[in-house]
């Protein structure tokens, strides 16, 4: 197993060792602030790395690295930065009473991933907080919670995309232990555990590691400021402190599953790329571990080498989130066609992506204004990761709306079918599942006047190629992120109540027919008409087969389906009136023939299964 060399690690009986990479420091001290103030010399050791092992520390120790004799740092490989990001770094004991010594893990296939904001998700705002849900989340039909980055970032409020302590879990959430008794009680309670991570940047504010090493590069820029140093010259030691971090939050919280953000960002063209070499790691660890680890990206290059194997030439990483799905869900059903959505809006569109994976795999895409992505259809439909809704496409809206406030009640019950019974691994964000009416905003709580500003026009020129009136809310403010905590009563109420129960019969369908559980793309037919607006899906596993209708426009429409035995029963329609639609008008049964035909109503869904004993 790779052992961890960067950072502060308790040793027991008041020892602890620190290490840290300082190759533009001639000499390193620790500076002891608590529990009496001293310094005490590093020694260098091989490529840059500076350590020592210091009596008399013990855990909740604060300290700060002296460079030179000049400037005092945190560590950048700190476990907890209690008075925040310009605060000292803090001396955690990662020792914990863990109780899934049982557990292993889940595969792919089997998950229905919940992601949520920590601090939005309750009115705390900690994980602690997010304990008591569990068990509701569960018997949702949820198999794994995604948490949004909790590394260590500026002030309080925050997406988590502008960490700048990546082993810090964020104090304001609880610090390290809280989230490790979060992780236990998922285990405990038969859920996995998502982390998201970020490797492609850090954050602007409190981001001291270029003080201490090669940590970017001039050679490329980021849409978020420096590139990290993933292929130059020390390369090496940045790419360990990267790997080093996935590794440490597999160990030492026991998450299940790495989602890598924005891996398209990361500029890489060593032999042996980054992820890859991530990815590998990240599954040695496991299979020393006897557990299962996912290592699932998220990319918009539509590269099918990030899936295969690594026998077969490809990278070897789990899973991606797949964008062509929920651009395509979102342009038929919104009508959108601004920004990213110029290239979707079609229901052959939706088909493709349901059918294979990428829907742009060579093609001329006019909102890139090149050809782009490559085949996808020998890739195995469980390594995409699909959504109707997820927090960029929400928040990354000017008012942050909801895919329910866009559209009718029948389209939202609709989209919900179309992710939750795809062939893929179905994803929700928080709330979704009953409507959740509060958005989901962009917030921040930085301290620079100038980092505040800048956020400010930047979000202004974000939303520049769509057709978005007005000014959007300040991030700054601490009321936008109030706006964007969920209201749990509504969950219960008229419609939301109704949708709750509608996405949980989803989920226990998907879970109960195996024909829908087992996610196989070569048993699988999907049928388009982009006139009418349809799309007709089979599926079928050992003795029994399913049928899926899905009509995304605006108006009735009759369509045919093959039913060549007895024995289909309708399991699900939208329209039913128990689902608050306007009335079906498809029958319980299908009789036999080969040319049957089903009206179906506007912006609805019908599922029959015929299930041979």
């Amino acid at each position: 197993m790779k052992v961890l060399t960067v950072g502060s690690f308790y040793l027991g009986r008041g020892r602890c060792r620190f290490r840290v990479w300082a190759p533009l420091a001639k000499r390193v001290e620790l500076h002891l602030l608590s529990p009496e103030d001293r310094l005490v010399a590093l020694c260098k050791a091989d490529n840059g790395y500076h350590e020592v092992v210091a009596e008399g520390v013990r855990p909740g120790a604060r300290y700060l690295f002296r460079l030179d004799g000049g400037k005092e740092r945190p560590d950048p490989a700190s476990r907890f930065q209690s008075e925040g990001v310009h605060g000292p770094s803090g001396v955690v004991d990662l020792t914990f009473p863990w109780q899934d010594s049982a557990w292993r893990g889940l595969p792919l296939e089997e998950y229905v991933i919940y992601e949520l904001h920590t601090g939005t998700f309750t009115r705390q705002g900690t994980f602690r907080a997010i304990v008591p849900h569990l068990e509701r989340l569960k018997k949702l039909g949820i198999t794994a919670i995604e948490l949004m980055p909790v590394a260590q970032f500026p002030g309080t409020r925050n997406w988590g995309y502008d960490g700048v302590y990546p082993f810090a879990v964020q104090n304001s959430y609880g610090g390290p232990r809280e989230l490790q008794a979060l992780v236990n009680a998922c285990h405990t309670g038969g859920l996995a555990v998502v982390m998201d991570v970020v490797y492609n940047h850090l954050g602007p504010e409190g981001n001291y590691t270029r003080d201490y090493g090669h940590y970017f590069t001039t050679r490329y820029t980021a849409p978020w400021g420096e590139a990290l140093n993933f292929d130059g010259p020390f390369s090496d030691e940045v790419r360990n402190f990267f790997i080093e971090n996935a590794v440490y939050w597999v160990t030492e919280f026991h998450v299940d599953a790495l989602r890598l953000d924005a891996i398209h960002a990361i500029i890489d063209k060593s032999p042996l790329p980054f992820v890859e070499e991530l990815a590998t790691e990240v599954h040695r660890v496991a299979r020393r571990l006897n557990r299962r680890v996912q290592v699932i990206a998220e990319t918009h290059l539509n590269d099918a080498w990030l899936l295969r194997s690594k026998t077969a030439g490809g990278s070897g990483l789990d899973a991606q989130w797949n964008d062509d799905f929920h651009h395509s869900l979102h342009a038929i059903l919104t009508g959108e066609r601004e920004g990213y959505y110029l290239d979707f809006g079609k229901a052959s569109h939706l088909a493709k992506a349901l059918q294979n994976g990428y829907v742009y795999t060579g093609e001329y895409a006019p909102f890139w204004k090149r050809r782009r992505g490559v085949p996808s259809k020998d890739i195995p439909s469980a390594r995409f990761v699909v959504f109707s809704q997820n927090h960029d496409h929400i928040g990354n809206r000017m008012l942050g709306e909801r895919l329910c406030q866009l559209v009718d009640f029948e389209s939202t019950k609709l989209a919900a079918s179309a992710t939750l019974l795809s062939p893929c691994v179905p994803l929700l964000f928080m709330g979704e599942e009953y409507g959740e009416t509060a958005p989901f905003l962009y917030f921040v709580s930085h301290f620079a006047p100038d980092l505040i500003n800048a956020v400010r026009k930047g979000r202004k020129e974000e939303f520049e190629s769509f057709a978005w009136a007005g000014e959007p809310p300040d991030p700054q403010s601490e009321g936008t992120y109030l706006q964007s905590k969920l209201n749990p009563r509504l969950r219960s109420r008229g419609r939301h109540g109704t949708l709750n129960a509608f996405y949980r019969e989803l989920l226990r369908l998907r879970k109960t027919i195996p024909t829908l559980s087992v996610l196989d793309k070569k048993r699988l037919k999907v049928a388009v008409s982009n006139t009418s607006e349809t799309i007709l899906i089979h599926r079928w596993h050992g003795q029994g087969r399913v049928v899926m209708a899905m009509n995304f426009g605006k108006h009735s429409v009759t369509i045919e389906i093959p039913a060549d035995s007895n024995g289909w029963q309708k399991c699900l329609d939208s329209a039913d009136r128990k689902w608050a639609g306007p009335g079906s008008d498809c029958p319980e049964t299908l009789p036999q023939g080969t040319r049957i035909k089903l009206k179906l109503r506007p912006r609805s869904v019908v599922l029959y299964l015929n299930q041979v004993p």
